[in-house]
């Protein structure tokens, strides 16, 4: 089991620079999630790590050694890609001993791994199966199976779960998270899917543009988002972005919010006159009668069975989520009155950058 360390890595492609100066460091025995809009670089950064591409500059470090120059099969790591890529003629007990075959273990060895990794993956009633035979599932458990078997240092995951419908992709993302609790071998894993990151990774790494924006628990992206970008990225269904207008003085500022009218707040650290408030659908308390209250009319609702999300349009013509209890009764078309929660708002500068109550500053 080892860490990893990535030092001023750069990938470019001609004049396009995919990669920028990217500093990383992952802990040893940690699940740790590469999420970002499509494009930003996160399945090109795990194809380096795996050394399916050549970097353009930096390092890449596993555990204490530098394997910049170390083709992928001297690595001692295992990938899993989006595609199963089985061998159509082999049953599943040859996909699984056929890369440890290819390294010349002896047959004890090789059955020892087979059978331990069909055992970790309950597929020994598939072993004696092909490929056709397979659902996507079971595929994709033999695919992990491969990688399993190699006992590697690092896993490496690159979607594996996008071909899968729905309800397969929950049952695995239940399965890879067993799988890391058994194994406790260091597991980086690329998706564009914030669910998948949220409820898998014990860290996450946001990135945009190939930079990274924000790394942290899971928690910690949520609730303490270091920029716009990551606010508006983390988080199903979105958080609500309010063009807010801020006057600061001694130890208070006074915020201004078109529809909801103005509040004072314990003093931002910013000078700022215009500042971008966030709030999640959750953070909304509906017909309350506080400060910062709204009316709006309904324009959608989303029953989603233990959640109801309301799309409400306020006056000026903003929209707005809404997250409502799930057995209350709702109509599109009916008028109701918001009232923002500011002790659980995210507050952010002109440029983006996260932004603190004085009293929150001083606490920490």
């Amino acid at each position: 089991m080892s860490g990893l360390s990535l030092n001023g890595v750069c990938k470019s492609y001609g004049p396009v620079n995919v990669i920028k100066n990217l500093d990383l460091e992952v802990i040893s025995g940690e699940f740790l999630v590469l999420v970002g809009p499509s494009g930003c670089g996160k399945s090109t950064l795990l194809r380096m790590i795996a050394g399916l591409e050549e970097i353009t500059d930096g390092t890449i470090s596993i555990g204490d050694r530098i394997v910049n120059d170390l083709p992928a099969s001297q690595r001692n790591l295992s990938m899993v890609f989006q595609s199963y890529a089985l061998y159509p003629h082999m049953s599943v007990r040859k996909n699984l001993a056929f890369g440890l075959t290819n390294l010349k273990m002896s047959k004890d060895e090789i059955k020892r791994r087979v059978d331990e990794a069909s055992e970790i993956l309950q597929i020994g009633n598939l072993m004696d199966r092909k490929p056709r035979q397979l659902s996507g599932g079971q595929k994709q458990r033999v695919a992990i199976g491969r990688a399993i078997v190699r006992e590697p240092e690092l896993f490496l995951f690159d979607e594996p779960l996008s071909n899968l419908d729905a309800e397969l992709r929950v049952q695995m993302r239940v399965e890879l998270a067993g799988l890391y609790n058994r194994l406790g071998t260091t597991m980086i894993y690329v998706t564009h899917d914030q669910v998948e990151a949220m409820t898998m990774a014990t860290r996450i790494v946001v990135l945009r543009e190939g930079k990274v924006e924000q790394v942290g628990t899971p928690y910690e992206l949520y609730n303490r988002p270091q920029n716009l970008f990551v606010a508006g990225f983390i988080g199903s269904p979105k958080i609500n972005m309010l063009e807010t207008k801020c006057q600061s003085g001694n130890g208070a500022s006074q915020i201004e919010i078109e529809d909801f009218g103005s509040a004072e707040i314990a003093r931002l650290g910013s000078d700022s006159t215009a500042i971008t408030v966030c709030v999640r659908p959750e953070n909304f308390e509906i017909n309350g009668s506080g400060v910062l209250s709204a009316k709006g009319k309904i324009v959608l609702i989303e029953y989603l069975g233990s959640e109801l999300y309301l799309h409400l349009e306020l006056s000026s013509g903003k929209r707005l989520m809404i997250k409502a209890p799930s057995k209350a009764e709702h109509l599109v078309g009916d008028e109701m009155s918001i009232t923002i929660d500011i002790d659980n708002c995210h507050y952010f500068d002109e440029a983006g950058l996260r932004i603190e109550p004085a009293k929150m500053t001083e606490a920490a």
